[in-house]
């Protein structure tokens, strides 16, 4: 998930030792774990759901896990945001006769050209039968297994693109990338900005309960009080380099002031460290929000 670059990689098979993990949330709904964002899944009388695909060369091992639940094909794929770690298996889902369905500008995202930020190469339209053919901007409604799957856009946040997927008789939450299991990456290049990303959370606190199931975009099964730590934690760095930044402090001041200082054991490492998520370019652009804030 810190690649900004939201084309899926060349076709390869996908290494031998990755395998899915299945782990059974509610009857009929599942979590599936591989190389990429966590897959919710639902199977059921109307056949199998999924949210998100991972990488494209994952499809297969996700069509085999879905097999041993369902006897059905997959049915429909909803994308919580564009990255491909997470809409990767699009082509050969799409391909196969699902239905992908998003929050409608990842499809604007997915369809155009665009540029990768890393290295300024263009970044090729993704095939057609990858790109969501149900496309909404606010809200949406999935009735399907028994189950009402709800979709609400929280825009601005990891991206211009996430929704939230909620499982309302389950009690089940799909967050795709807006919580992970670590420091965030806030993808400004599509549209990602710190302030969304903790208003994405706070909406997403003033819907669930202590027996809510959080499935995090990355990282084991959540809860309510996962999710209120990381969405305090991500308000008291921002409030802290705020402070910084009003003080006069420069770029290289306020990442000398390390201001993630006792928050890195708990969410560092991993792929995405401290200095990553507030250093250079990420932190140019919350200098420059704050800058703004204050004219």
């Amino acid at each position: 998930h810190t690649n900004p670059q939201h084309t899926p990689p060349p076709p390869m098979p996908a290494p031998p030792d990755v395998k899915i993990e299945t782990t059974e949330l509610a009857p009929g709904i599942y979590m599936l774990m591989g190389r990429g964002g966590n897959v919710g899944l639902t199977v059921g009388i109307d056949g199998a759901a999924i949210i998100d695909d991972q990488f494209a060369d994952m499809a297969p091992k996700i069509r085999a896990a879905v097999a041993m639940l369902s006897d059905r094909p997959v049915k429909f794929v909803i994308n919580t945001h564009l990255h491909g770690d997470h809409t990767g298996g699009n082509d050969a889902f799409g391909k196969a006769g699902a239905v992908i369905i998003a929050q409608e500008n990842v499809r604007k995202r997915l369809g155009t050209p665009q540029v990768n930020p890393s290295t300024n190469q263009p970044i090729a339209p993704r095939a057609r039968e990858a790109l969501p053919v149900v496309t909404f901007a606010h809200s949406a409604t999935l009735h399907f297994n028994d189950e009402d799957l709800e979709f609400t856009h929280l825009p601005n946040a990891h991206t211009e693109t996430d929704i939230v997927i909620r499982f309302r008789k389950a009690n089940i939450v799909h967050m795709g990338d807006l919580f992970t299991g670590g420091f965030p990456f806030i993808d400004g290049n599509t549209g990602g900005t710190l302030d969304g990303l903790i208003a994405a959370h706070a909406a997403v606190l003033a819907t669930v309960d202590e027996q809510t199931k959080i499935i995090r975009g990355h990282g084991p099964l959540g809860n309510k009080a996962e999710l209120k730590a990381y969405h305090d934690m991500l308000a008291e760095v921002r409030d802290r380099i705020a402070r910084l930044v009003r003080a006069g402090k420069t770029q290289e001041q306020v990442l000398e002031a390390r201001p993630t200082r006792e928050f890195e054991e708990k969410y560092g490492g991993g792929s995405f460290n401290a200095a990553q998520w507030i250093g250079p370019a990420n932190l140019d652009q919350k200098i420059a929000l704050e800058r703004r804030r204050r004219k």
